[in-house]
């Protein structure tokens, strides 16, 4: 048979689909997408459009069906119609619809549908909407990080398609029949937030005195209140021989522009010293200290410091941290106050023995802490946030035990097959849940660290990964991972869990997910459909290594080849940087544009 023309060379209802792809970006709740943070991920219902039309005949491939013009247009109409029903969030998981384009799909591939590969899968938008219409999906990336978050995806789902919860109030749910009514990954979702739980309550036992709650004054209700961030500015040491201040570096003074309530500090100098107190009257804050791109001055002696002074003493390990306000839960609404001892005392934890490490890359696309001393993974967090987050890496293992015990109980095989090979008794189960775990552990650590801003118009924290890039910061939010707002434990566990609540996985859906070089992909009768890197737009091995030193030291054990090297491959990623090439663009184009050849070659 020879090749016919396609859909997607023809028309697509490109209006549609991208209405529908900006809209997805706000869908939070049982959106895949939030699994895990993957930079540039495509829109799932593009990707599904593409599928479908890269491989459904144009009418002009058939003209023993279609010998008209007139004839063609009305098919081309009709699928076109039937693409921007499927593009459609409501209807993506339609099991009616999805059936008819499944059967579209096999009409012009003569019952024999192939495969799909995705080379540089990512995120895995592509493999994952090839399995939800109906075909065997490959996916590879040579990003560890990005191979994980696939076999996530895609692989791992299927296997436990259908099955029940096995935590402990399901525990005769195996072997009673009685759960018909869970399909997909419905009861692995609930499990994670089961599990999740449980670890959220041994780690508040073991450093929940560690983020004390805080006492509300009478016009706020009084009484104690948990503390939702405690909110600090960087410090040096004034350079001013007759100063000698402790001089904050805010570049905003401000906590909440809530037009009825505003809120920002109030920097107060007595002795030679600064405090802060909250200020609500008046017509704001004063200037912040910065003023300029790392220019500052002293609020206490009003000298400016000299060009280079702050990058010189952070970059000597001479800059600290002073807490600016303490955010606590009010009723209704966030309540702001000034710091005090207690809570300046609990944020001075000891350095945990064995925080997850690496160094940071000397040079990267859209990094600029290292110029400020932070050249190690760990310099991004406080040893408060290092202690928590190891805390909750080693519960992630605790947790894989207390699963696999509850699930031998619940009626799953005692197969020590492990889930890289293919299991499915209570071991696999175990490590695959464990997986889950860790990825939302990776969420509470984005969340967790002195690069997170505090946003004085919606009042919350936000993660530092807003952009593909991590730049210096010079005001951070603290937040409590005990907490049930933005980074903590409990929301996390959520996300994680909704992600995977509402894929249609059944358990003849097929994908495989290898780690491998796109250049050495063999050969094979694949339906090529991919996204490959482009240029240096985003450096995504540097970026990732954040989550790798995470997953490496969480899941490791669990794909041990995966997770073989200490930080992600760099050598063989696929992007034209210049900083891994003496600093020469060319040469940096020249071994993306080869390389881009070699692949699709």
């Amino acid at each position: 048979m020879g090749y016919r023309r396609k859909l997607i060379e023809v028309t697509l209802p490109l209006d549609a689909i991208s209405d529908v792809s900006v809209r997805e970006k706000s869908i939070r709740s049982g959106n895949p997408a939030t699994l895990h943070l993957w930079w540039s991920r495509k829109p799932l219902a593009a990707c599904r459009a593409v599928l479908f039309a890269s491989l459904v005949d144009d009418p002009s491939a058939r003209p023993d069906l279609f010998p008209t013009e007139e004839t063609r247009r009305a098919e081309r109409e009709r699928l076109s119609g039937l693409i921007e029903r499927l593009v459609q969030w409501e209807s993506s998981n339609d099991p009616e619809l999805l059936a008819k384009v499944q059967a579209e799909i096999a009409k012009s591939c003569d019952g024999q549908v192939p495969p799909v590969l995705d080379p540089f899968a990512g995120g895995g938008s592509i493999p994952l909407e090839a399995q939800r219409l109906g075909l065997e999906a490959h996916a590879s990336d040579l990003n560890p990080v990005a191979v994980l978050i696939n076999k996530a995806l895609v692989e791992i789902p299927p296997r436990f398609s259908g099955q029940p919860p096995v935590q402990p109030d399901r525990a005769d749910s195996l072997t009673t029949g009685e759960p018909d009514w869970w399909s997909g990954a419905e009861g692995l979702a609930a499990d994670i937030c089961y599990y999740g739980q449980w670890m959220r309550d041994r780690a508040e036992e073991r450093i929940g005195h560690m983020y004390p709650r805080i006492n509300l004054p009478t016009q706020h209700g009084g009484g104690q209140a948990t503390v939702i961030a405690w909110l600090w500015t960087r410090t040096v040491t004034c350079p001013n021989p007759a100063c000698g201040a402790t001089m904050p570096l805010a570049s905003s003074w401000w906590l909440s522009k809530k037009k009825k309530r505003p809120a920002w500090v109030e920097p107060m100098v007595e002795n030679g010293q600064v405090r802060f107190k909250i200020g609500t009257e008046g017509d704001g804050p004063p200037d912040p200290p910065k003023f300029g791109r790392a220019k500052f001055r002293c609020i206490c002696c009003e000298e400016a410091c000299p060009d280079g002074y702050v990058k010189a003493e952070a970059a000597a390990g001479r800059i600290g941290a002073q807490l600016m306000a303490i955010v606590a839960e009010g009723t209704r609404q966030r309540v702001y106050l000034a710091p005090n001892e207690v809570h300046q005392e609990a944020a001075q934890a000891a350095p945990p023995d064995d925080p997850p490490n690496g160094s940071l890359p000397e040079e990267a696309l859209g990094f600029r802490v290292q110029r400020y001393g932070m050249t190690k993974w760990a310099h991004l967090f406080t040893n408060r946030q290092l202690t928590a987050l190891c805390t909750f890496s080693d519960l992630v293992s605790e947790a894989r035990e207390e699963v696999r015990t509850d699930a031998i109980t619940a009626g799953l095989s005692d197969d020590p097959t492990p889930l890289r090979d293919g299991g499915t008794g209570a071991h696999a189960y175990a490590e695959a849940l464990s997986m889950y775990l860790a990825f939302a552990i990776d969420r509470t650590a984005m969340a967790g660290n002195t690069l997170c801003r505090w946003n004085s118009v919606g009042e919350k924290a936000q993660h530092f990964y807003g952009r593909q890039a991590i730049p210096m910061i010079w005001e951070f939010a603290e937040t409590n991972p005990m907490y049930t707002s933005t980074g903590s434990l409990e929301t996390s566990f959520a996300i994680t869990s909704d992600a995977l609540s509402l894929v249609p996985y059944t358990s003849t859906s097929r994908a495989t997910v290898r780690q491998i070089d796109a250049a050495t992909v063999r050969r094979g009768s694949y339906t090529i459909s991919t996204d490959p890197p482009y240029y240096d737009n985003i450096g995504y091995a540097d970026l990732s290594d954040f989550f790798y030193i995470i997953l490496r030291r969480t899941i490791g054990s669990i794909y041990p080849q995966i997770c073989s090297t200490l930080l992600t491959p760099k050598a063989q990623e696929l992007i034209a940087a210049p900083y891994r090439h003496d600093g020469s663009r060319s040469e940096a184009d020249i071994f993306f544009e080869d390389g881009l050849r070699k692949v699709f070659a």
